[in-house]
């Protein structure tokens, strides 16, 4: 038989055991392979990612050491909640905050190594708030850690900042009727650098990558672009909020990771009621202005992540970017319903699901498990909707019980930072 026709009948022997597994895996109510405990595989293993390394290399071990600076607004928790999740699988150590610190370390202080609770250290994985400090992470992080970040586009974000931190940050609160148009016309007016959260109010993303925030680069062009090249010697992918899908199959690539290990939940999510459905154009361009040093660095890594999508194989990217979204809902389907939804806060009877509410004038979303479930399965679709607090004070909690630690007061830090902006609110009875 020629070469050829072998190959033809080879193919269609593997279609046909496809398709027998895809009907086995159907009957089946969640079609989970539980091994190692109660980690659970979601998505069948039945073809290879469209994006696969080249031939000539060999299969790479998974990267088990990530950096991620979780910068404000970004789809940041979601990202944070792939990196807990994939740790916990591995039985790694996650970096948490010393509790004076709450659940950010120390943040807007620069970051140092003694923000991170003793009972966390050493790590493989960082991914809570901190503001960046490079030689404090290189001195926590081991050798050949992965650092990775997020962008947003800056108009966008700035309205996400104004809404959530509007109760907070003193140039917010000074806004008559809380109008960000108002803002935006004479920020100068609101504004006053070096008070309390100043930095929420002004190139958010610039301080959070430790630049100066206060820096024009209209005044000062050499500046933005040493801090441009700050961030690309450090950090070896910059993601981009608006093409979040796209930015996954990236990180799965660079770190060897299988799609199962970068599906997710949308977490933090502000209600439709919370945001302005669309910035308009004018006020889009006030707020770039204003925020001239994050709309510089979110230009110049948005152009440099479709170079890096290019040279993966655009049309590559976007089929695997696809397989994730299905697999993706398929995920919550079998975790919440058949329509799953996000629900405001007072109507999530998981308490661990509850989310942080930053103020009574923003609602921010969550899901609930369907009643009656329990096991492996309930227990990682728990673990897929927690929000940030409630996943850190967990994990806090098991990996002081991993090491042995005795339960014992804290000892506090000197000169412990203010309090963390967010609190969370007396809730009252659903429909409340």
């Amino acid at each position: 038989m020629p070469p050829i026709l072998q190959r033809l009948q080879q193919a269609t022997k593997m279609m046909s055991r496809r398709k027998i597994l895809l009907l086995v895996l159907g009957c089946s109510t969640l079609s989970l392979l539980i091994h190692q405990g109660a980690q659970l595989s979601w998505y069948p293993k039945l073809f290879p990612l469209s994006c696969p390394p080249l031939r000539d290399s060999p299969p790479r071990p998974k990267h088990m050491t990530v950096a991620f600076l979780k910068t404000h607004k970004t789809a940041g928790t979601t990202v944070q909640n792939i990196l807990f999740r994939f740790a916990e699988r591995h039985n790694l150590t996650v970096a948490l905050p010393h509790p004076s610190c709450e659940h950010q370390f120390c943040y807007p202080r620069n970051f140092s190594v003694h923000f991170v609770h003793p009972a966390t250290r050493p790590p493989h994985v960082l991914a809570s708030h901190l503001r960046f400090d490079r030689s404090e992470l290189e001195r926590l992080m081991p050798p050949g850690t992965v650092y990775i970040t997020i962008l947003r586009e800056p108009a966008a974000m700035f309205e996400s900042l104004f809404s959530y931190y509007n109760q907070y940050c003193p140039a917010f609160r000074r806004v008559p009727n809380a109008s960000l148009e108002a803002f935006l016309r004479a920020p100068e007016a609101y504004y006053r650098a070096g008070e309390h959260f100043a930095m929420f109010a002004h190139n958010t993303l610039a301080y959070d990558l430790g630049g100066d925030h206060e820096r024009s680069p209209r005044e000062d062009a050499a500046y933005l672009a040493g801090l441009i090249r700050q961030v690309e010697e450090v950090f070896s992918l910059v993601m981009i909020a608006e093409y979040f899908d796209e930015s996954l199959v990236l990180l799965r690539r660079l770190l060897a990771w299988d799609l199962e290990d970068v599906l997710y939940a949308k977490l933090n999510a502000r209600a439709a009621s919370s945001r302005l459905a669309a910035i308009p154009g004018t006020l889009a361009r006030a707020a770039r202005a204003w925020n001239a040093l994050d709309a510089g660095l979110y230009d110049y890594f948005n152009a440099t992540f479709w170079r890096r999508v290019a040279r993966a194989g655009r049309a590559c990217v976007e089929r695997e970017a696809r397989e994730l979204r299905e697999a993706r809902e398929r995920l919550l389907r079998r975790c919440f319903g058949d329509e799953p939804v996000l629900r405001p806060a007072a109507q999530i009877r998981t308490k661990q699901l509850q989310p942080w509410q930053p103020s009574r004038k923003v609602d921010i979303m969550g899901y609930d498990l369907p009643s009656g479930g329990a096991g492996p399965a309930t227990e990682a679709c728990l673990k897929l909707a927690m929000p940030e607090v409630q996943y850190s004070n967990y994990l806090l909690r098991k990996q002081k019980r991993r090491i042995g630690m005795r339960a014992r007061p804290e000892p506090v830090l000197d000169n412990p930072p203010p309090p963390r902006p967010i609190r969370a609110l007396p809730r009252g009875p659903p429909g409340h």
